[in-house]
């Protein structure tokens, strides 16, 4: 089916370039990139958590060290817990 889009210049610009880098045809390149995109979105909606996913990857160090923390405190035996 043909039709007819409306991108913004930069984007056109930069899209057909990466195509072309690609050696892959302008219409396949839109094609995939529209698949990929519907398939992503239908994704995500199913399962919106999904996205979060190792988002805070990045904070392990700091979870295994409060957790550190909070294990040893747990561990003390205050005096009023022995009334």
């Amino acid at each position: 089916m043909k039709t007819t889009l409306e991108i913004p210049d930069p984007i056109f610009r930069r899209a057909k370039s990466v195509a072309a880098e690609r050696g892959v045809a302008w219409r396949v390149f839109v094609t995939e990139a529209v698949e990929e995109k519907l398939t992503r979105t239908a994704w995500n909606t199913e399962k919106p958590w999904t996205g979060l996913a190792g988002g805070l990857k990045h904070l392990h160090k700091e979870t295994v060290r409060i957790d550190r923390i909070v294990r040893s405190e747990f561990e003390k035996i205050e005096p009023e817990d022995w009334e």
